[in-house]
């Protein structure tokens, strides 16, 4: 790929991208290094986009993989040397006391949705993501990861099914 075929790229889906990767990596300077990672990756490699395929699936799957990679560099050297993160959110003071203790709940019950996601398998995980907040079909999610759709299908409804059942187990309240 050309300087100008990956301009084009970001151009027309780099957000989708950049959405997917951010739910991957969960942090956001992982998520920017995974994008910026992708694209370039994207332009070392010797590959002919053709946009009557699906152009924005080969970089799901590129970022997956790269993903993938970091995620076993990460355990590798977690089994070596273990080390721990310190948290990069800082709770912003609010100024106003309108609406805290509601604003509280709801970023409250958003963390835990988010940590409920986060805890399910890798093979649930990306499938769920995928089909939920990037909008891509279960024929495209078959081809990024690689996977027959009947699979796809098998995850996603096993996905939800955990959700439901850690969501009610924790009392969530929509």
């Amino acid at each position: 790929m050309n300087a100008k075929e990956i301009e084009r790229c970001i151009d027309e889906f780099g957000t989708d991208i950049y959405r997917f990767c951010r739910k991957l990596s969960i942090n956001k300077t992982d998520a920017d290094d995974l994008y910026q990672q992708t694209f370039l990756k994207a332009l070392e490699m010797e590959y002919t986009l053709s946009w009557e395929e699906n152009p924005k699936a080969l970089f799901f799957s590129i970022a997956h993989k790269l993903w993938k990679s970091d995620q076993r560099k990460h355990a590798r050297r977690s089994r070596i040397a273990p080390c721990t993160n310190l948290d990069d959110e800082m709770e912003a003071t609010l100024h106003s006391e309108e609406n805290m203790e509601e604003r509280y709940l709801q970023k409250e019950q958003k963390a835990e949705v988010n940590r409920l996601i986060e805890a399910l398998p890798e093979k649930i995980r990306v499938p769920m993501i995928l089909f939920y907040l990037s909008d891509c079909s279960i024929d495209q999610i078959a081809s990024i990861l690689k996977k027959p759709p009947g699979t796809i299908k098998s995850r996603l409804f096993k996905g939800r099914s955990l959700l439901k059942k850690r969501l009610e187990a924790a009392d969530f309240k929509a």
